[in-house]
């Protein structure tokens, strides 16, 4: 129990190191213009990347299931249109089902 306890303790303040030293090295580190530029695209192909393996993978394996991207277009296109979180997600999640309810899994 004692060493779980110092391992949560450890990663913790590793956590909170790594989060504060963002904040005190902003000023100090000066990055390439080319790497500011390139930065805001690594985020957005790393978040479409786990969209892609969500949406078209089931335990490691290829789905090519109807349902699912179905879904999360529909919640692309609602959280697009600006719509409330709630109505994204129980859009997105009511599509599938009924898709698959209809028997296009």
């Amino acid at each position: 129990m004692t060493t779980l306890l110092i391992a949560i303790a450890c990663l913790a303040v590793g956590t909170y190191a790594i989060r504060v030293s963002g904040v005190l090295l902003r000023g100090r580190l000066v990055l390439p213009v080319w790497l500011g530029d390139l930065l805001p695209v690594a985020a957005t192909t790393l978040l479409l990347a786990l969209i892609a393996t969500a949406v078209f993978t089931t335990a490691g394996e290829l789905s090519l299931g109807v349902a699912r991207p179905a879904g999360v277009l529909v919640g692309a296109v609602l959280a697009w249109r600006r719509a409330p979180f709630a109505v994204v997600v129980v859009a997105a999640a009511a599509t599938a089902a009924l898709l698959r309810f209809a028997g296009l899994s």
